[in-house]
């Protein structure tokens, strides 16, 4: 039956014409050439261990420079001794993602507590001076550890103060509906660069002299508010797509504004704009590559700065293949969840309608 059914829709979509084979046939072709061309280059004639000299008398890629450079890489200017830190780091933020994934705990009294106890002791290791661990300044922090914390935070200040945001543009408050759409308005129109220059060189001549707010606290709140004005835009969509009935029902139920929030509007928004929400997580992630400008080296920008190297420069090919592995994983990951997010939920509606 299977079979049948892989047949009958390889005829419908690749095979229904005779022009639609001719060009499934020459796309097979152009994929099977590139396919052997790539396969031979970074598999068959590579270099997986060894130095400069291997690399050169290879006719293909030269993997080992990911061995010989991997450190400056993942870890950016991070002190060599230190660097179990960072590492252990990457380790929490991974059982922290993990935790946070699982259905049991999608509840704000466990998120929030886990985040932050995670945020606080990737911060703690980063920076040292407690714990007879020692000092680093923020501004030798780089590499895949500065990434994900980056990220992390963008995410959790920014989907908060995205869903606010939402919600004041959609409010029937003049004043509260006008601030919101300044907000969103003003931060959308100004570039991404444009705001960490702000946070990192404006902001300061504002604060009293003897006060002073960490850099890197400052540029993840300004990621985090330009994620949260786009991000308020999507949300704003989902709740415009809920059905006007869904208002009228709370209301005959006498739930007041926030229950009716809470418990009826948000969730259903939430539900209908997942995916372009995803989309917009997935690309805060590569928007930490910005803070280059203001002297931070995330995981692309190190791998920029590793490959100066005289002796390793022309193997620049493989090392951001490497990256490039890294984000598509996590990008491919990430949409997997949410497409899973997606079924689960209506799976979960499907059975209570049968109900």
């Amino acid at each position: 039956m299977m079979q049948h059914s892989a047949i009958f829709w390889l005829r419908r979509n690749l095979f229904s014409s005779l022009a639609q084979t001719v060009l499934t046939l020459l796309l097979l072709a152009l994929l099977a050439f590139v396919g052997a061309k790539l396969l031979r280059w970074g598999i068959s004639d590579a270099v997986f261990a060894g130095g400069v000299a291997e690399c050169r008398a290879a006719a293909g890629a030269c993997w080992a420079v990911i061995g010989e450079k991997y450190r400056p890489i993942l870890f950016g200017l991070y002190p060599y001794d230190e660097q179990w830190r960072p590492a252990l780091c990457m380790v929490i933020w991974l059982v922290s993602v993990v935790l946070s994934l699982s259905p049991r705990c999608w509840h704000s009294r466990f998120l929030w507590p886990l985040w932050g106890l995670s945020l606080v002791l990737m911060s703690v290791l980063m920076s040292g001076g407690v714990l007879g661990l020692a000092p680093v300044q923020s501004a030798d922090w780089g590499g895949l550890p500065l990434t994900l914390l980056l990220f992390s935070g963008t995410v959790i200040i920014g989907m908060p103060v995205s869903v606010i945001l939402a919600l004041g543009r959609r409010s029937p408050l003049p004043f509260l509906r006008g601030l919101s759409v300044i907000f969103i308005e003003g931060l959308r129109g100004v570039p991404l660069i444009t705001i960490l220059f702000v946070a990192v060189n404006i902001f300061p001549l504002f604060l009293p002299t003897d006060m002073e707010i960490n850099k890197l606290l400052r540029i993840i709140v300004g990621i985090a508010l330009f994620f949260a004005c786009y991000q308020a835009e999507v949300i704003r969509g989902g709740l415009q797509s809920v059905p006007r009935g869904q208002y009228e029902a709370a209301a005959v139920l006498n739930l007041n504004y926030w229950h009716t929030t809470t418990k009826i509007i948000l969730p259903q928004a939430l539900r209908i704009c997942l995916p372009a929400v995803t989309n917009h997580i997935i690309a805060a992630m590569k928007n930490t590559s910005f803070v280059i400008i203001i002297g931070l080296f995330d995981v692309l920008t190190a791998t920029s700065a590793v490959m100066q190297d005289p002796q390793w420069r022309r193997y620049y090919v493989e090392t951001y293949v490497f990256i490039s592995a890294i984000y598509i994983v996590f990008g491919f990951m990430l949409s997997r969840y949410a497409l899973w997010v997606e079924k689960r939920i209506d799976a979960s509606r499907t059975a209570e309608g049968n109900a």
